[in-house]
C-alpha cells in the first residue's frame, strides 16, 4: 500500500539534494512524497516534481543557517536549539494537515523529530555525512581525527567525543523546553533524542566510513544519495585542445565565507601545468575569483559528466563531492573549512585516495599537492578501489524498505507514549 511520506530538509542545496534523492527512491517505489524546506529551495523541490511546503514559524535563509562559524556554540544555539520549538510546531501542524505515515527529516532538525514524536508518527533522521552523535570506535564529527592506534590517540578521540556531548548537553534546557511545550517527557542527555526516533540513516558508504565498534540499534548505512541538483544541469564546459591534465575545483554549496580560500586555490592551480574548471555554485560569485590562463570559472556544471573528463578533484570536502569523485575513481585534494569536511578529508587520506591541507595552506603548498596527486598513480588506484567498494554498498542499500518497515512496525515505546499525549 502506498505510504504518504513527509521529507524535511534544511539549509542549502547540499542538504536538499540527498533528501530529494531519497524522495525519488520512495516515489519510484510507489509512495507519495512531499517536501518541507526553506523558501529558497522551492524551485529545486518543484523542479524535482514534489509538492512543496515551507515553514510558518521556523527561521529561514541566513537566520536558519548562519554563515558565521567562528563560534560553534553560538551557531548550534541559533541553528538547532533556539528554533527547536518552532520547527516542532510546524512539523506537528503539517502532519495533522495532511496524511503522514512517516517522516524523513535532516538530522540537524532536532525540533522536527519532536513534532513527529508528539504526533505519534514514525520518524527517521537522514545524515548525509558522518554521524553527529558519537559512535563507539569512530572519531567524532568535526574532529578530523583518524582512528586511534595508541593509548594517547584513544584518549584524544575520547576527549573529542566528550567535548561534543558536553557541548550538546549545554542546550538540553532549550530542547526540553520545546519537548514540554508538546507534552513530551524531558530527556536526560541531548543525544538521547537519537534513541527516540525509529531510524538514523547514514547516507554514506560503510566502506568510506571508519569502522564502528558497535552501531546503535536504529542506525543504518544507506549509501550516498547523489542525484545532481536541477540548478547544476547546465552545459559542459569546453576544454582547450591540449594534452595537459584536467582538474575540477568544486566549490561548496554551503555558505562558509569560503571565497578567499577558493581565490587561493584558483591562483595555486593556475600556476600548475593543467587545465582546470571551477564550478562556483551558489555561494561564490564568479566576479570575485581571479582570472588565469588555464582556469575557467563557470556558475555550475553537471559534476558526473565533468568528472568523466578530469584526473583530479579539489574541494572543501563536502560529502557529496567527495563521494562522487571516489565513485569516479578520482583522487582528491581536500581543504576543509568546517562541518564534516575535516572528517571526510581524514577518511580520504587514511584510505590513500588523496591528500588534505589546512584552510590556511599557502598557494605553493596547494600547487605542490596538485602536482603530487597527478604524478603519483597510487592515489588514483586507491580512489578506484574505494569507489568500487562504495558502489557495491550503494547497490545493496535499503532506504526504501527500511522506511516501509518502520511505517508498518514503528518503534513501539515512542509511538505508544505519543498516542497518549495531547500536545500543549
Amino acid at each position: 500500500m502506498p505510504l504518504h511520506i513527509l521529507c524535511i530538509s534544511w539549509g542549502t542545496s547540499g542538504n536538499l539534494s540527498p533528501m530529494l534523492t531519497a524522495g525519488r527512491q520512495l516515489r519510484r517505489a510507489g509512495h507519495h512524497v512531499r517536501v518541507m524546506a526553506d523558501p529558497a529551495m522551492r524551485g529545486e523541490v518543484e523542479g524535482a516534481g514534489f509538492p512543496f511546503i515551507t515553514w510558518r514559524r521556523a527561521p529561514t535563509g541566513c537566520k536558519a543557517d548562519p554563515t558565521d562559524h567562528s563560534d560553534m556554540r553560538d551557531w548550534n544555539r541559533r541553528a538547532i536549539f533556539a528554533p527547536a520549538a518552532a520547527y516542532a510546531a510546524d512539523t506537528f501542524d503539517e502532519i495533522r494537515r495532511s496524511r503522514t505515515d512517516a517522516v524523513l527529516g535532516l538530522d540537524i532538525l532536532f525540533g522536527c523529530a519532536l513534532g513527529a514524536e508528539a504526533a505519534g508518527v514514525p520518524y527517521a533522521m537522514l545524515s548525509p555525512h558522518v554521524s553527529i552523535r558519537p559512535v563507539p570506535g569512530i572519531p567524532p564529527t568535526s574532529s578530523g581525527l583518524n582512528p586511534p592506534t595508541s593509548p594517547e590517540e584513544h584518549a584524544q578521540v575520547a576527549a573529542a567525543a566528550e567535548r561534543i556531548v558536553t557541548l550538546m548537553d549545554g542546550f538540553l534546557p532549550l530542547l526540553n523546553r520545546a519537548r514540554a511545550g508538546l507534552g513530551l517527557r524531558p530527556l536526560a542527555r541531548t543525544f538521547d533524542l537519537y534513541d527516540r526516533v525509529d531510524r538514523v540513516f547514514l547516507a554514506i558508504s560503510a566502506a568510506f566510513d571508519f569502522e564502528a565498534t558497535a552501531l546503535p540499534w536504529n542506525y543504518r548505512y544507506v549509501g550516498p544519495l547523489l542525484d545532481e541538483p536541477v540548478w547544476s544541469k547546465s552545459e559542459l564546459p569546453a576544454w582547450p585542445a591540449t594534452k595537459r591534465p584536467r582538474v575540477l575545483i568544486a566549490c561548496s554549496t554551503g555558505a562558509q565565507n569560503q571565497t578567499e580560500l577558493i581565490q587561493r586555490i584558483v591562483r595555486a592551480v593556475g600556476s600548475v601545468d593543467v587545465e582546470a574548471v571551477v564550478t562556483a555554485g551558489l555561494k561564490v560569485r564568479l566576479e570575485d575569483l581571479p582570472a588565469t590562463e588555464n582556469v575557467r570559472v563557470v556558475p555550475a556544471a553537471p559534476h558526473d559528466s565533468v568528472m568523466d573528463q578530469v584526473s583530479l578533484v579539489v574541494s572543501q570536502g563536502g560529502h557529496g563531492t567527495v563521494s562522487r569523485a571516489l565513485l569516479h575513481g578520482l583522487p582528491l585534494l581536500v581543504i576543509p573549512i568546517g562541518r564534516d569536511q575535516g572528517d571526510n578529508a581524514a577518511r580520504v587520506q587514511v584510505r590513500g585516495a588523496g591528500l588534505s591541507l589546512p584552510p590556511t595552506a599557502l598557494e605553493a603548498e596547494i600547487a605542490d599537492a596538485v602536482r603530487w596527486l597527478l604524478a603519483e598513480p597510487r592515489f588514483r588506484a586507491a580512489a578506484t578501489r574505494l569507489g568500487a567498494a562504495m558502489r557495491a554498498d550503494m547497490d545493496a542499500a535499503g532506504l526504501v524498505p527500511e522506511i516501509e518497515a518502520m511505517a508498518v512496525a514503528p518503534y513501539a515505546p515512542t509511538r505508544a507514549q505519543a498516542r497518549e499525549r495531547t500536545p500543549a
